[in-house]
């Protein structure tokens, strides 16, 4: 499971690490609590190479009738993406890359919850892989809700973060966790390569307890990722 990130990453910092990015956006703004709804960075391939641009986390598939289906495809399960008719055709052509600084997780249930922020113990970025999708828009869509601006027919992308099974750093947290990919991965995943990417071995992953702000999605500041003591 997957629902909310952190991006901060500069696009001077992704151009460092994806060698040929290409067309970045006019601004990358540090996102601190970054969570389903809310457009992201998305790395994806173009006719010119690898490209970042701004998505909508939360899948809506093209043959979608309502796009509240968004609100339950936030993750994908790498063990059946491929056949999930919501999912295989993203699968084989519309494959991303999600650039993070860390994610958050869990623990606990109902006002007890703990949230932990899972990152690279060296604290280097963090690789999802996702699908993406292009909606067209309804016009029953544009009435009301997160579409209203929006015309008929005009285009809307998505995207879901794919996950695995958690390995040992982070299985005590959440028994799933987002497929995180190596650079030299990326191309392959990318471009459709046939063999699904392995979760990051463990003992590079470490979970830090912070406080419950993080829990509200309006709290988007750097005060979200201050630790904190366990509370529950």
């Amino acid at each position: 499971m997957c629902g909310r990130f952190v991006q901060t990453l500069s696009w001077r910092e992704l151009r460092e690490l994806i060698a040929g990015l290409v067309s970045p956006p006019a601004d990358l703004r540090a996102r601190y609590n970054l969570a389903p709804g809310q457009d992201a960075a998305v790395i994806r391939m173009g006719s010119e190479g690898p490209r970042i641009e701004m998505l909508r986390w939360g899948l809506i598939p093209s043959w979608a009738k309502d796009p509240a289906i968004a609100h339950k495809l936030i993750n994908a399960r790498l063990e059946t993406a491929a056949e999930k008719p919501s999912f295989r055709g993203a699968w084989r052509t519309r494959r991303c890359l999600i650039p993070t600084n860390g994610y958050f997780e869990w623990t606990g249930a109902g006002k007890a919850r703990q949230p932990w922020l899972i990152r690279r113990r060296d604290e280097e970025p963090l690789f999802l892989a996702g699908l993406w999708e292009r909606w067209r828009v309804t016009g029953d869509a544009t009435r009301g809700g997160r579409f209203v601006g929006y015309e008929p027919d005009d285009r809307i992308e998505t995207f879901i973060v794919i996950t695995t099974q958690a390995n040992e750093d982070v299985s005590a947290i959440h028994h799933r966790m987002p497929v995180l990919l190596r650079p030299g991965q990326f191309e392959s995943w990318l471009t459709g390569g046939p063999v699904a990417p392995p979760s990051m071995p463990p003992g590079q992953l470490a979970a830090q307890a912070v406080g419950i702000r993080v829990n509200d999605p309006r709290n988007d500041d750097p005060d979200c990722l201050l630790p904190s003591p366990v509370l529950w």
